[in-house]
């Protein structure tokens, strides 16, 4: 069946994401930088914020138990802003030829409390017609009652829906519930995809 909607994930894909941009002028030892994000203020932990535990409720369990780490700890949110890149363009060029031609949508592991920051900062949102965020939603991709809801929100069809996320697991989901997908791993252009799946 034809694609008639595109849904995009927004950190990596979108949106220039990434705690790095805070951090590489928090830590002047970059090895103790990835140390602290990967086992203090890690992706799992970021994802419960994610999944719709209060921001502040995380942060205050981490101090406890990573106390010499108190302050930095207490930037990852209080500083949220700068972990945010900007757009990345050679994919958000992409969203006006597309919505010529395809209904477009957001699905996204995101905080119901930063992503307002990051909406307000970036009109590319408001291009899409609807959005689904897991911080509200209380579920996270890779669970497929997150893609359900949108599909059942929008009254779309997985069938002739294109699901593109950077991370591979969450597109494995879509795939399985039969969306079309695209992994937008290192080195792969969105839009060299697009235009070889007859997309654009």
């Amino acid at each position: 069946m034809s694609i008639k909607n595109v849904v995009f994930d927004f950190g990596g894909v979108l949106i220039d994401w990434n705690p790095r941009h805070l951090y590489e002028n928090v830590f002047t030892d970059k090895s103790e930088m990835e140390f602290f994000l990967q086992n203090v203020c890690s992706f799992e932990w970021n994802l419960k914020q994610d999944a719709g535990r209060p921001l502040s409720e995380g942060t205050e369990e981490l101090q406890r138990q990573f106390p010499n780490y108190k302050r930095e700890i207490d930037m990852y949110y209080k500083d949220w802003p700068k972990m945010l890149g900007g757009e990345i363009f050679e994919n958000t060029r992409l969203i006006k030829p597309l919505k010529a031609k395809y209904r477009l949508f957001g699905l996204s592991n995101w905080s119901k409390e930063t992503y307002p920051i990051a909406y307000k900062k970036y009109p590319i949102f408001e291009q899409l017609e609807g959005i689904v965020l897991s911080g509200q939603e209380k579920k996270i991709k890779p669970d497929k009652d997150i893609y359900n809801i949108l599909l059942k929100r929008y009254h779309l069809k997985a069938s002739e829906s294109l699901f593109i996320d950077d991370n591979m697991a969450n597109v494995v989901a879509a795939i399985e519930i039969g969306f079309s997908g695209i992994h937008l791993g290192d080195g792969i252009r969105l839009e060299e995809k697009l235009i070889n799946m007859g997309i654009l």
